[in-house]
């Protein structure tokens, strides 16, 4: 096939879960797609935004459930593009952060795909902050590390955690709420004060955003007790305790007043 009848995939990041904090670029080209693929953590009302005539294919993954392989989603995307059309993935968060983002695109490298990558606004940053928290702050969190607890079905742990554990100031921990008892006891061994203020926040910038504030070493409890869902982001350091002087900021869902 001529490289002029292939179609070009983007990668858009959809954003944390909120729908309203997708970029504009992401929905001008959503409203522009003839084919749009969405994994699980795509709020629904963002596929109001694509063309009435695109074709819309869920290709989800979670955890614990029966969903298709990465090579499967690969395999889609070049497809529809082999098809000639123009393809948006629609992924949350940011594809190049825990999104496979790298991994699709060099996929689509290899079977000489034209692909675009736009931004999104990672959970990691923007989750913490609907609930006050900062993932840096001057005077109290200079550094920030993103790390992964979800290392994938037997594959060793990628992240070394009694190396991590007081290298920063502020643990972003994304995928961990499963095994947060191991984390959080793993984090103490290697020099982490128990007392450490922690968080774990599930749907963050949704209307059903639940959340936790313990020390580190009683986060897990309080998670269980909360019957805090997946999926969550978790946050470990000084700056969970700065959200109590923010005094006059709203941590509530505004209404969702331009996709509502």
């Amino acid at each position: 096939m001529d490289r002029a009848e292939v179609g070009t995939v983007y990668l858009v990041g959809a954003g944390p879960g909120d729908p309203e904090l997708l970029t504009l670029r992401g929905a001008k080209l959503l409203a522009e797609a003839e084919a749009v693929v969405y994994d699980a953590l795509v709020h629904e009302d963002l596929l109001r935004l694509a063309h009435p005539e695109a074709d819309l294919v869920y290709m989800g993954k979670r955890a614990g459930c029966a969903s298709p392989s990465q090579e499967e989603i690969n395999a889609r995307l070049i497809a529809l593009a082999r098809a000639g059309k123009m393809v948006v993935r629609l992924k949350g968060g940011d594809p190049f952060v825990f999104g496979r983002g790298g991994e699709e695109v060099k996929a689509l490298s290899a079977a000489g795909i034209p692909c675009v990558v736009i931004p999104g606004v990672t959970a990691g940053v923007a989750v913490p902050a609907s609930l006050g928290i900062p993932v840096t702050h001057r005077g109290t969190a200079g550094s920030v590390a993103f790390v992964t607890g979800h290392p994938g079905k037997g594959r060793p742990d990628p992240v070394r955690w009694d190396r991590i554990a007081t290298a920063v100031d502020t643990l972003v921990i994304y995928m961990g709420l499963t095994r947060l008892p191991e984390i959080a006891e793993r984090l103490v061994a290697a020099g982490r004060p128990a007392e450490t203020p922690a968080a774990v926040i599930a749907h963050g910038t949704t209307g059903t955003q639940q959340q936790v504030v313990a020390p580190l070493g009683e986060l897990a409890e309080a998670a269980r007790r909360a019957e805090i869902p997946t999926p969550a982001i978790i946050v470990v350091g000084e700056v969970v305790a700065e959200r109590e002087s923010f005094t006059t900021l709203a941590t509530v869902a505004l209404p969702m007043g331009v996709l509502g």
